[in-house]
């Protein structure tokens, strides 16, 4: 079944006039399809955690029955949350709706942020990228998933901190199942990703602990970063630390001197492991070489 698929798409490689827009295309409904996910996982995270904590001291919610809604990806539907008019489908059009609405609401004029078109650009455009370093093949179009769940993935932290384990540990599952068949690396390589990956920070952050007393990043970290060693094997592992801590430290600086962010607000790691550990994924190769060619004695 793989090779019927891998040769389907060989055969559709040749037509690039053809899989370049339809990649744009479907990487913007996406991109749609992510704002949801990132701006509701963490209102049903709390939601779920909420009634655990009622169910297990065997309270009521104080909130009304009446007035609580059990949240999901597709349950409500989106409305505005000013005026709470239902967006029509012809108003939720990647990109297009937001500047023919002009970021507003189509009923009470309310902004709307600019955020939600920027994923959905973004994510064609990384999509597109994706595609064209690593053709419309199997590795490609797996990747896209990798893709789509690390930008979800940051921005959730970004906004709250936390790397929801319904996203970080069945990135790392699906990366262990692809390599099972040695799409990416092989088996043992994935599997000591997946430890190494997980161990290496975790490691760090009880060392941390220890010295300091506090706590310098979250469980979420490691996971992602076990997840990450899973689709690219171990040896990936030790290149996605540097480059995390690389891309920190730059972004950190423009932070402080550029936008005038106190230093001492705390800083999610996630979306630094998730940006290192896309550049290791397109050019991991080409910077090892790059770098033992450089300074190699």
């Amino acid at each position: 079944m793989i090779d019927t698929i891998a040769n389907g798409l060989n055969n559709l490689s040749n037509f690039p006039f053809f899989y370049y827009p339809l990649t744009f295309i479907v990487s913007l409904l996406v991109g749609s399809f992510l704002n949801v996910v990132i701006l509701r996982t963490p209102k049903i995270l709390e939601q779920e955690f909420r009634q655990e904590c009622c169910d297990l001291l065997e309270v009521k919610d104080i909130k009304e029955e009446s007035t609580r809604k059990k949240l999901s990806l597709s349950y409500p539907p989106s409305t505005c949350p000013e005026c709470d008019t239902k967006i029509k489908p012809w108003h939720n059009i990647p990109v297009v709706s937001y500047l023919f609405l002009k970021g507003q609401c189509s009923n009470c004029k309310t902004s709307i942020s600019i955020r939600y078109p920027i994923i959905e650009l973004v994510t064609a455009l990384l999509s597109l990228l994706t595609i064209f370093l690593l053709g419309f093949s199997t590795t490609g179009l797996l990747s896209l998933l990798l893709l789509w769940t690390l930008i979800t993935l940051t921005v959730i932290d970004i906004d709250t901190y936390l790397l929801p384990d319904n996203l970080t540990l069945p990135l790392l599952w699906l990366g262990l199942v692809i390599n099972s068949f040695g799409i990416i690396t092989d088996l043992s390589s994935a599997v000591w990703g997946a430890i190494f990956g997980y161990l290496s920070l975790w490691s760090v952050y009880w060392l941390f602990k220890l010295l300091t007393k506090k706590e310098g990043m979250g469980y979420g970290d490691f996971k992602l970063l076990a997840a990450l060693g899973a689709w690219m094997g171990w040896q990936s592992v030790p290149l996605i630390i540097l480059l995390s801590s690389f891309v920190g430290a730059v972004i950190g600086i423009v932070g402080i001197i550029i936008m005038g962010r106190d230093k001492n607000i705390p800083i999610p790691f996630g979306p630094y492991l998730a940006i290192a550990g896309w550049i290791a994924f397109l050019w991991g190769d080409s910077i090892i070489d790059f770098y033992f060619n450089t300074f190699a004695v």
